[in-house]
């Protein structure tokens, strides 16, 4: 009789992508059964979240965790007050177009980051750092009384419209930047000050251009400023100010875009 061959097999160790994927698979299951996410929303953030913890690990996943956790809970504050005022566009679980223009180019410098070039370190924290900045900045401004005032031409403009800013959402950005910026010390204590400069400067980006480019219309049903097509009543709404083509998606992944090139710029100065 021949003898057998060892049929033992060894398992390779799982790498931190591996470990990536499994913890983004938990966070985005919960997500969309507090739903936080859409369907669409969880597989954007299920690939966000691997790519994250796989290129810089824990510290990493702590800056996403950092915007991801703190934008959840501040769109739970005042939610029944801010459901009677303008809307500015989608409401409710954030879906794909939402998650990638929010992380999609966060995720990406995190992967540059494979390198071990500290630039892309920062550009990634700058991102989110942005992200979180505007997040903020649009959860307390839009609860602050006095009306907003468009960044550019200091004119009032509707609550929740793009392009308005308060003093309570200003410093709001201010602090949501802060907040990722501090975060981003786990991975290198050279990141903290390009990160943060980069998530005042993306937010401020992003306001400029939901003030200028950013797509405004009017629904003539609700005789109310909108930013979406058709409306959220159903009417089709008519073009005011603006691109047809950039909406807040766009708006936002802009924003993302400066954060990181504002920080990448900051940490090539060290």
């Amino acid at each position: 009789m021949i003898p057998l061959a060892d049929a033992r097999v060894t398992l390779a160790p799982l790498t931190r992508f591996d470990i990536g994927a499994l913890a983004a698979a938990i966070v985005a299951y919960i997500a969309v059964r507090l739903r936080l996410l859409t369907a669409g929303g969880a597989l954007a953030a299920f690939a966000i979240g691997t790519a994250t913890y796989g290129a810089l690990g824990p510290p990493g996943a702590a800056v996403l965790l950092a915007f991801f956790v703190t934008s959840a809970v501040l769109s739970r504050v005042g939610r029944s007050v801010k459901r009677t005022l303008v809307d500015a566009g989608k409401a409710g679980a954030r879906d794909a177009a939402q998650v990638l223009a929010n992380g999609g180019i966060a995720a990406a410098c995190a992967l540059c980051a494979l390198g071990g070039d500290v630039r892309f370190v920062a550009a990634f924290a700058g991102a989110f750092a942005a992200a979180n900045a505007d997040t903020w900045g649009t959860e307390i401004g839009t609860l602050a009384r006095r009306q907003p005032r468009s960044l550019l031409t200091l004119r009032p403009v509707a609550t929740g419209i793009s392009g308005g800013v308060t003093l309570a959402g200003t410093l709001a950005e201010i602090a949501g930047a802060a907040t990722v910026a501090a975060s981003a010390a786990l991975l290198s204590a050279h990141v903290v000050w390009p990160a943060l400069a980069g998530g005042v400067a993306g937010a401020l980006a992003d306001s400029a251009l939901g003030a200028s480019l950013q797509a405004l219309r009017w629904c003539p049903q609700c005789r109310r400023a909108c930013e979406t097509d058709p409306h959220a009543c159903g009417a089709n709404t008519s073009l005011v100010r603006g691109a047809s083509w950039i909406g807040n998606d766009a708006v936002n992944a802009f924003a993302t875009a400066t954060g990181a090139a504002v920080a990448f710029a900051l940490a090539n100065l060290r």
